[in-house]
C-alpha cells in the first residue's frame, strides 16, 4: 500500500500544479486567447460582402505581446493573430495597405477594389507594446454621453480594428453605487444629493461634482447597467482587459448624518462648484465600502481582468498635505482593489502631478506611489505629449507607466496637432533607454470624433517601433481615406500639414466665445500659431478634386471642415477689425464689419448643416432618445445643451470650455449672442455713451440660461450637398480672405 501511495504521489502532484494553473486567471499584462467566433462576427460587421474571402487562425503570442500575420491562401485572405484584437489588426492593416480603404470615426471609405486584393508575401507583425490603452473619462461625457448599443459596438470594433487592448470600462457604475450606498442605509434624497445628471459622471467619478444636473432617474442606472454588460463582453471576447472602476474615498455629502463618528474631509474643485467629500484613509469604513462596491461590481460585471481605474484629488488640493496621509490615501486606494481581488492592477491616471505641480514635487508623488507594489500599479502619464512627468519622476521609480496622447480638450473640434511630433515620438520612447518600465501607449482625448488623421497616425505605433516619415505617410493616408491618389489632394495635405498640424495646443474661433470686443474670451483663446491665410490654399486644392470625389465620406467630411477652419479664422480677424472701429467710435464701418459677421456665422451654419458629424441637434436628440418620460427628456436635453455651452449653471466659469462648432450653435447660441451684444454696442455707439461689458455679460447670462432650459428643435440630419455648399461658401468667401490678410498682415496669427 505505501508502494502505491508513493508511485502516485509524481502524478498527483503534477495534477495539482495543472489545476492551479488552470483556474489562475491570466496575468494583466498577457496575451489573451482567440476566440475564433468574435473574430468572424467582427469580419461579417465590417466586410458582409466580404466575409466570406477571409479565414481566422490562431498564432501564438510572441513573447506575451501581441501578433498576427497576414497572407493568401488560395483566393482567400488568412487572418491569424493570437486573439481578436491581433485578428482584426490584420484585417486593418489589409484594408489600409492592400485594399486602400479607411475606417474612422469622421468619413469611412469601404470601396474594396476589384480584383480583390491579395497578400503577396506573408506579414507578420509583433506589437512593441504590452498595453495600447484607450479613452479618457472625459471622452464618457464631452462625446460618449448619449451613445446606444449600436454605437458602442461601432467603437469596439474600432479600438479591436486599432491594437487597443485596455479601454476604460466606465458605464453604468452609477448602478452598483446606488445599490452599495442603499445597502448602508442611505435613501433617495442621499443619492439625488449625490449623483449628477447623465453628462456630468466623468467629474462625479473624479470626486469634483456632486448632484449638479440631477437627480439621475432610475431608468437610466437600469439602461446603462445592461449596457455595459454588452459592452464588456464583447470587449473581452475580443481579448481586451477593460478597466472598471475602484472606491476611491469619495462619498455623498449626507455622509456623515448617516455616519456621525466618520472621518471625511471636504475637497473643492478650484471654486467652481460645491464642496464635495472623501473619506480618511484611517476610517475603517473605507476599506469597507470599498469591499462592499469590488464584490457588487463582481457579482455584476465579473473581475477577471484585475485592471481598476480610480483617481484621487483630480484638480484639487489634498484636505492634508503631510507625507504620511499622503501616503495613507494611495495605499487605501489600492488595498480597495487588492483586498478583494488580489491580483488587482491600480491603473492611475497622472492628470494630478501635472495640473497641480505645485504641490505633486517629484517626493511627494514618489511617496504618494511608495504604498502599491511596483506590479501592482500602471500610470498614464497623461499629458506627455505635452507636458511629460515620467522625464521628472525617474520613469516613476520602477512603476509601470504608459506614455499617452492627451490632445484634446473639452471635445472642440478645430484642426490642429502635431503630426511630425506624434509621427516620431512613441517610436522613440520604445528605445529610449531613460524609459524605466515603460508598457504601452495611450489615446487619451477629452474628446474624440474630431481631427482623424491625428489618431490614425498615433495608432500605427500600436504595431511599430520605428518613426515615421510623415510626409510619406499621409499620401498613403489620402489614398486609403479617399480611394485613390489625386494631385490636388496631396497638395492640400501638404498644407494642412504646415500649418494646422505643425503645431501644438489648441485654439478657437472668437465666435464660440462670449461677445467682447477683446482677442480672447474667457477659454476662448484665438491667438494661431500659423499664418491664417496659408491655410487658404488648402481649401482651394481640396475643392479642386471635387469632381473626383464629391461622393466620397472622408472627402466631404474634410472639405467640410477645412472650409470651416478658413471661416472661422477669418471671423476672428474681423471681429478685429470691427473693435478697432468701435475703440475707433467710427459707427459706418462698425455696422458693416459686425453685419458681415452676423452673415458669416449664418453661412458656416449652412455649411455644417451639410454633415452629420457637425449637428446639434442630433446631440440634443440622442440624449432625448434615452428618456423614458417627458421629465427625462427634459433632463437629459438640459444636461446635453448644458455640456456644450455654459458647462455648469448660469455663472459657471467654464463656459465654453467644451465648444462645439456645430451646426444650430451656430444659428441658435452663437448668433443670437453676438446679435443682442452688437445691438447693444451699436446702441451706445450711435448715441456716443460708453458701452458696460460687465453689465452686457450679466444680461446675457440670462438669456444663455434660458437657453440651456429651452426646448426649440434643432435638426437632427444634414441638409445641402457638402460639395455644392462649400463651393457656394469658397466663391463668397475665398477673395475677401485672402484680401483681408493681405492689407492687414498683423490679422494673420
Amino acid at each position: 500500500m505505501k508502494q502505491l501511495k508513493l508511485s502516485i504521489l509524481p502524478w498527483l502532484v503534477a495534477l495539482l500544479l495543472f489545476s492551479a494553473t488552470k483556474t489562475l486567471a491570466q496575468p494583466a499584462g498577457t496575451a489573451a486567447k482567440l476566440n475564433e467566433k468574435a473574430s468572424y462576427d467582427l469580419i461579417k460587421r465590417i466586410l458582409p460582402a466580404y466575409a466570406d474571402r477571409f479565414l481566422v487562425e490562431e498564432v501564438p503570442a510572441d513573447h506575451d505581446k501581441d501578433v498576427f500575420e497576414l497572407e493568401t491562401k488560395g483566393n482567400k485572405i488568412v487572418l491569424r493573430g493570437n486573439n481578436g484584437v491581433s485578428v482584426a489588426s490584420a484585417l486593418n492593416h489589409w484594408l489600409k495597405n492592400y485594399a486602400h480603404c479607411e475606417i474612422s470615426w469622421n468619413g469611412t471609405n469601404l470601396n474594396i477594389p476589384k480584383p480583390f486584393p491579395m497578400v503577396p508575401a506573408k506579414v507578420r507583425k509583433a506589437t512593441p507594446h504590452d498595453y495600447r490603452h484607450y479613452l479618457n473619462y472625459c471622452t464618457i461625457n464631452y462625446t460618449s454621453s448619449w451613445w446606444d448599443w449600436k454605437r458602442w459596438e461601432w467603437e469596439i470594433d474600432f479600438m479591436a480594428l486599432n491594437g487597443v487592448n485596455m479601454p476604460l470600462a466606465m458605464i453604468g457604475q452609477n448602478a452598483l453605487w446606488d445599490r452599495v450606498y442603499r445597502s448602508m442605509g442611505f435613501d433617495d434624497k442621499d443619492m439625488d444629493a449625490f449623483f449628477t445628471g447623465p453628462a456630468y459622471f466623468m467629474w462625479f467619478w473624479a470626486g469634483n461634482i456632486d448632484g449638479l444636473n440631477g437627480p439621475l432617474p432610475k431608468s437610466w442606472m437600469s439602461s446603462h447597467e445592461a449596457l455595459e454588460k454588452k459592452i464588456l463582453a464583447r470587449e473581452r471576447e475580443l481579448g481586451m482587459k477593460p478597466i472598471l472602476p475602484a472606491f476611491s474615498g469619495h462619498v455623498p455629502p449626507t455622509f456623515k448624518s448617516r455616519f456621525p463618528n466618520a472621518k471625511v474631509d471636504k475637497l473643492n474643485w478650484e471654486g467652481r462648484f460645491a464642496d464635495t467629500y472623501v473619506l480618511h484613509p484611517d476610517d475603517p469604513l473605507f476599506q469597507q465600502i470599498a469591499d462592499k462596491f469590488m464584490a457588487e461590481q463582481d457579482k455584476t460585471f465579473g473581475n477577471a481582468d484585475h485592471l481598476y481605474g480610480a483617481d484621487t484629488f483630480n484638480e484639487m488640493y489634498l484636505p492634508y498635505t503631510d507625507t504620511a496621509y499622503v501616503r495613507k490615501i494611495g495605499t487605501a486606494v489600492y488595498q480597495g482593489m487588492a483586498k478583494a481581488d488580489p491580483k488587482a492592477v491600480w491603473v492611475m491616471q497622472g492628470w494630478m502631478f501635472w495640473d497641480k505641480r505645485d504641490f505633486w514635487k517629484p517626493d511627494v508623488v514618489k511617496n504618494y506611489l511608495s504604498g502599491v507594489p511596483d506590479d501592482k500599479l500602471i500610470i498614464l502619464d497623461l499629458f506627455a505629449d505635452e507636458q511629460p512627468i515620467w522625464t521628472k519622476t525617474d520613469a516613476f521609480w520602477g512603476k509601470q507607466w504608459i506614455w499617452c496622447m492627451l490632445h484634446n480638450f473639452g471635445g472642440r473640434n478645430p484642426l490642429f496637432g502635431n503630426l511630425d511630433y506624434i509621427g516620431r515620438e512613441p517610436a522613440e520612447m520604445v528605445h529610449d533607454p531613460n524609459r524605466g518600465r515603460l508598457s504601452g501607449i495611450g489615446l487619451v482625448p477629452e474628446g474624440i470624433e474630431q481631427n482623424p488623421v491625428i489618431y490614425s497616425l498615433m495608432l500605427e505605433h500600436v504595431w511599430n517601433d520605428r518613426p515615421i516619415d510623415v510626409k510619406k505617410w499621409l499620401v498613403d493616408y489620402t489614398r486609403s481615406r479617399y480611394g485613390k491618389r489625386h494631385p490636388e489632394t496631396e497638395k492640400a495635405w501638404s498644407v494642412l500639414h504646415k500649418t494646422v498640424y505643425a503645431q501644438e495646443g489648441s485654439y478657437e474661433t472668437i465666435i464660440s466665445g462670449r461677445p467682447t470686443h477683446e482677442p480672447d474670451a474667457g477659454w476662448t483663446i484665438t491667438a494661431l500659431p500659423y499664418d491664417a491665410d496659408k491655410l487658404l490654399p488648402a481649401w482651394t486644392h481640396l475643392l479642386n478634386a471635387a469632381d473626383a470625389f464629391k461622393q466620397v465620406d472622408g472627402y466631404q467630411y474634410d472639405l467640410v471642415n477645412v472650409g470651416r477652419q478658413v471661416m472661422a479664422n477669418y471671423a476672428t480677424a474681423l471681429q478685429r477689425q470691427f473693435a478697432k472701429d468701435f475703440k475707433q467710435k467710427n459707427l459706418a464701418a462698425y455696422k458693416q464689419r459686425t453685419a458681415a459677421f452676423m452673415t458669416l456665422i449664418a453661412d458656416m451654419d449652412k455649411l455644417m448643416a451639410t454633415r452629420p458629424d457637425f449637428l446639434l441637434g442630433k446631440w440634443l436628440n440622442d440624449a432625448k432618445k434615452w428618456a423614458t418620460n417627458e421629465k427625462e427628456s427634459r433632463l437629459y436635453e438640459m444636461n446635453a445643451r448644458d455640456l456644450v455651452t455654459l458647462w455648469g449653471g448660469k455663472d459657471a466659469s467654464l463656459h465654453e470650455y467644451a465648444n462645439k462648432q456645430w451646426s444650430g450653435l451656430f444659428n441658435g447660441f452663437y448668433g443670437k449672442r453676438w446679435q443682442q451684444f452688437f445691438a447693444a454696442t451699436t446702441a451706445a455707439l450711435a448715441q456716443r455713451k460708453s458701452f458696460d461689458q460687465e453689465a452686457f455679460e450679466e444680461r446675457i447670462k440670462d438669456w444663455e440660461w434660458n437657453w440651456v432650459n429651452g426646448r426649440e428643435q434643432y435638426a437632427d440630419k444634414p441638409a445641402g450637398d457638402p460639395v455644392a455648399v462649400s463651393r457656394e461658401m469658397y466663391k463668397k468667401y475665398a477673395a475677401k480672405i485672402a484680401r483681408i490678410y493681405s492689407e492687414n498682415p498683423q490679422l494673420k496669427k
